[in-house]
């Protein structure tokens, strides 16, 4: 596994979930000299992205996502997207936050195994950095934060050689493999299965800096060329007509990681319907996690990070669904698979007792026997760095 994929992982995925909510926030807009108070108007959805990104952007958080380190469960990511969405006024029940992280998880999936070449991960990422920096346009402090995260991709990722973007993208599909959620708008364009199995394409574009194959050519020993042989690839492949830019701003080429939502499609999940394919998903839910604490660690110092803004004064939560109605709502929480249940914790720690107790009573059923390392570094113990939220 390659210790630097967290970063594209994250960037990636958070792009797509600021996709899904823009796209959602616009179909609930309602005209600010019309709305009730519990209904969204533009400077709410506006407001709502603005504070997403900047926490999402923060740079104690980049710092932290920016350090070598191995990829951490499902569960724990989930987690601090569950925390990441309602760093605004937003809220989402879990119902819709499934729905969320499934539409989030496919999305990149899918780009992941259509990339031509491992290193045109980077570009779907930079993808999603243009049209995160469009969303904060008027806001120059949260833009700023977005084209410093850039400059690190740019001087981290820059100079990876070929076989190390390979590894990236290998554990990239390592931790997708599992995931076959059926998502509407893939199967209307046909690049799904009912099975939640992707369709890969055999025409378009090959490769930058390769040939369109259907040519085999044979080298001597003194590298000579001595034979060609033609066969047929039963593709309809194109030369690629230029490399996409890795600058700031660049033509990327690569379409991958752009919004797919922004024709205003309705986009919904649902589950593979077979027994068959739930019982071939990850079985980390049901089985015991020996990086437990590594995990809750690895949370505390992400979350650490995040500067959450809670609303001042009485002013509640707005409440945004990810379904058409309150009963489908429903019926989703009702009749998702045990396999798809990341069974979110809650780590909302501070210096009163009760909470403190309530995470080592957490702790203690994740049956952590071994003695916590001394550090001197802040935020390296758990609840200390829990408390600082």
């Amino acid at each position: 596994m390659s210790v630097r994929t967290l970063p594209l992982l994250f960037l990636n995925l958070g792009g797509e979930m600021l996709y899904v909510l823009d796209q959602r926030l616009r179909a609930q807009n309602i005209p600010g000299d019309k709305a009730r108070k519990d209904e969204w108007t533009e400077v709410d959805r506006k407001r709502v992205l603005n504070d997403i990104i900047s926490t999402m952007f923060n740079k104690k958080f980049i710092e932290e996502l920016f350090k070598p380190q191995d990829l951490f469960s499902k569960k724990a990511l989930r987690t601090v997207y569950d925390r990441l969405a309602h760093a605004s006024i937003m809220r989402l029940n879990q119902a819709s936050m499934d729905k969320l992280y499934d539409l989030m998880t496919m999305a990149f999936k899918y780009q992941v195994l259509l990339c031509p070449r491992p290193k045109d991960v980077l570009l779907v990422t930079f993808n999603h950095l243009d049209t995160i920096r469009e969303f904060i346009q008027d806001s120059p402090t949260i833009l700023n934060q977005v084209d410093e995260t850039f400059r690190q991709l740019s001087e981290i990722y820059g100079s990876l050689s070929a076989g190390e973007f390979q590894l990236i993208r290998q554990t990239l599909l390592m931790f997708f493999q599992d995931l076959h959620i059926r998502v509407s708008t893939f199967l209307k364009d046909k690049v799904q299965n009912s099975n939640g199995r992707f369709v890969l394409p055999v025409s378009g574009p090959v490769p930058w800096g390769t040939e369109v194959p259907g040519l085999i050519r044979v080298f001597n020993d003194k590298g000579q060329e001595v034979k060609r042989m033609k066969f047929h690839h039963g593709g309809n492949y194109v030369t690629a007509p230029k490399e996409g830019s890795f600058e700031l701003h660049g033509d990327r080429v690569l379409k991958l990681g752009t919004n797919m939502y922004s024709v205003n499609r309705p986009v919904e999940t649902r589950m593979a319907g077979t027994s068959k394919d739930l019982t071939s998903r990850t079985q980390e839910s049901i089985a015991p996690n020996p990086l437990a604490k590594e995990e809750l660690n690895f949370l505390a110092r992400l979350m650490g990070g995040m500067e959450i803004k809670k609303p001042s004064g009485p002013e509640p939560g707005f409440r945004l669904s990810l379904f058409t109605t309150d009963e489908e709502e429903e019926h989703a929480a009702l009749s998702r698979p045990e396999e798809l249940s990341y069974e979110i914790i809650s780590i909302q720690a501070t210096q009163d007792q009760q909470r403190n107790e309530e995470l080592a009573r957490i702790m203690g059923e994740l049956e952590i026997t071994e003695k916590p390392q001394q550090s001197t570094n802040k935020g390296d113990d758990l609840l200390a760095m829990m408390d600082e939220l």
